[in-house]
């Protein structure tokens, strides 16, 4: 399973680079296009495409992971040979001649097993290292949605206070007109000047709100901050399909950080194993030879000037035990380490799941409310008090009183819509499932 782990990923990046040529054209062809559509209309999946495409924190975490990927190689190879070579300026003389020069190649040689261990650990932070890949890609969705989102809700928030605008300036007409018959108190007309001000003062806050918003979405697709988007699309309302106990389950299974933690704890187990190699030796052989000259003596031997040539073998000896031990017990204080920091992990997930939880229902039981209470209940009472000010049996200040609630319905339906998206993403992020869709399981997939 493991070989083929690795040549999955070295398959990859094989074929990511043959096709670089006609991906990298792809790639620049759909940005294009999704560049022609940001300027009309903003659809959540051409932000993610967009994203995916461009976004610096994925490119750098993506080369990461091949980066890794290469070090699982050059882990699991066998050290470089080693070539020496000595001149000799004044040749020391030997019974065969003077030795001009010697020539040394050697090869160092770990205990066998030890490179395939050592390749089981650099596997792991491969692993790792495409989680935080898979983390980081989640992040950025995330934080697009998030945006994208908050500018759906900043952008309907304009769209209602204009029209309450109109209405207001209508309604300061009319208590303008009132005022003037005697049927409305210098206070109502103050009040409708009051209302409609802040309401102009709320368009204005609102449309700088989402200049800054698009700005931060134009800077997570790595574009100019002024770049031009266009209308945010809304999106369709999601019922979540799952219970809680089930997101608990889901996230253990499927959130990055826990199955980080879980590969340390793995990774840790294979360095225990590789601490056991560090108490063996490691070998080291070698060829020597060396270049003899002639002899200067009258009667030179019937092997002189012959060259001399050596096999050398050597082996370095663990023999301080305190030492092998400490390093044995350091990899095992490194698991406990690890599984402690999968046990934070879990917990912490946990209460941050069970907290969107609650924030999820809360927006839900909130847009029923506004929805299909409030909302219609308040645009019941415009018409009502409106109608009562003009046949002279209510105040116009309870009708300017009714329209500012009215009104402040209808931006928080906005807002409650709003914070359900966000909180829905946040909550998939941490499950690593669609929560409006139950997942299909494969065939013999354990449950």
């Amino acid at each position: 399973m493991k070989p083929i782990i690795y040549l999955t990923a070295m398959f990859w990046i094989v074929f990511s680079s043959f096709s670089m040529g006609l991906s990298l054209a792809d790639d620049m062809e759909r940005i294009e296009d999704i560049e022609i559509r940001f300027s009309e209309k903003l659809f959540l999946s051409d932000l993610l495409t967009y994203a995916l495409l461009t976004n610096p924190s994925i490119t750098a975490s993506k080369e990461s992971w091949k980066a890794a990927i290469e070090s699982f190689r050059i882990g699991k190879s066998y050290p470089d040979p080693q070539l020496m070579t000595t001149y000799f300026p004044a040749p020391i003389e030997t019974r065969l001649g003077p030795q001009d020069w010697s020539l040394t190649l050697s090869q160092a040689i770990p205990f066998p097993g030890k490179l395939t261990q050592q390749g089981r650990i650099l596997e792991k932070d491969e692993k790792i290292s495409k989680f935080k890949l898979d983390k980081t890609i989640k992040a950025i969705v995330e934080s697009i949605s998030a945006s994208f989102y908050e500018l759906i809700y900043i952008q309907n928030a304009v769209r209602i206070a204009k029209i309450n605008f109109n209405l207001n300036q209508e309604l300061l007409k009319i208590s303008e007109n009132a005022y003037a018959d005697d049927r409305a108190l210098f206070y109502d007309v103050s009040k409708a000047q009051a209302q409609t001000a802040q309401i102009q003062y709320d368009i204005l806050l609102l449309e700088e709100l989402e200049q800054t918003e698009k700005t931060r979405i134009n800077t997570l697709l790595n574009r100019d901050p002024d770049a031009s988007l266009g209308t945010a699309q809304d999106l369709a309302f999601r019922q979540v399909v799952y219970e809680l106990k089930d997101i608990y389950k889901l996230s253990q299974t499927n959130m990055e950080d826990i199955l980080i933690a879980d590969e340390k704890i793995q990774k840790a187990d294979e360095v225990i194993k590789l601490s056991e190699f560090e108490n063996l030796p490691s070998f080291k052989l070698g060829l020597f030879y060396a270049a003899i000259g002639d002899p200067d003596v009258p009667t030179p031997p019937p092997d002189a000037g012959d060259d001399a040539l050596g096999i050398q073998f050597g082996l370095n000896l663990p023999l301080w035990f305190g030492k092998n031990k400490s390093r044995t017990l350091k990899a095992v204080a490194g698991k406990q380490k690890a599984s402690a920091e999968k046990t934070a992990m879990i917990n912490k997930t946990n209460a941050q799941i069970s907290r969107l939880w609650f924030k999820l229902q809360n927006s839900k039981r909130l847009i029923s409310l506004y929805k299909g209470n409030l909302i219609p209940q308040s645009l019941k009472s415009v018409q009502t008090a409106e109608t009562w000010f003009r046949e002279g049996e209510g105040s116009f200040s309870d009708f300017l009183e009714v329209q500012a609630t009215a009104y402040n319905f209808q931006l928080s339906l906005a807002r409650a819509k709003t914070d359900y998206g966000k909180t829905l993403i946040r909550l998939e992020q941490l499950a690593g499932v669609i929560l409006d869709q139950k997942r299909v399981e494969a065939k013999g997939e354990n449950k």
